[in-house]
């Protein structure tokens, strides 16, 4: 029982990390966390960050690589944040990330004038998208995400 116990935990080790980040195609809204306001978004300025919750940074499976419309945005590392342009209308995000197995999910999303602040982050079966138009709880310790 150890020795399989042993096993899966060696196994969500190597694989965990297995992720390589994906280059953006996307121009990104360089800016400060002190100059990101709800005021300022919106009208085609999206931000889109990664949500994840606790157990998926301690075992290092909540980096997500993201598409819209096939065009890749990049990496978005737990508590991370990127603002970019998208003309209004109908959106198809993808969204990856590896926990023992690559979870890949499609998501449609209407960008319009009101579309603000868009969260995505992995859930143990898929990932999950949501239009929240807020910022996420402890803003304050997010990151910008640099193009890698």
């Amino acid at each position: 029982m150890k020795k399989a116990i042993l096993l899966i935990l060696a196994c969500v080790a190597l694989t965990s990390c297995a992720l390589k980040p994906i280059p953006s195609q996307f121009n990104f809204v360089k800016t400060n966390l002190e100059e990101v306001s709800l005021d300022s978004l919106g009208n085609g300025t999206i931000m889109v960050y990664n949500g994840a919750n606790f157990l998926h940074k301690i075992d290092n499976t909540a980096r997500l690589n993201i598409w819209i419309d096939e065009k890749p945005l990049g990496q978005i590392r737990p508590s991370e944040y990127v603002i970019i342009n998208l003309k209004d209308g109908k959106r198809l995000f993808k969204a990856v990330h590896i926990d023992m197995v690559k979870m890949s999910s499609l998501h449609d999303v209407v960008i319009d004038a009101e579309t603000k602040v868009i969260e995505i982050k992995p859930t143990v079966t898929s990932n999950k998208l949501t239009v929240t138009n807020a910022f996420p709880e402890k803003f304050e310790k997010f990151k910008y995400a640099e193009k890698r």
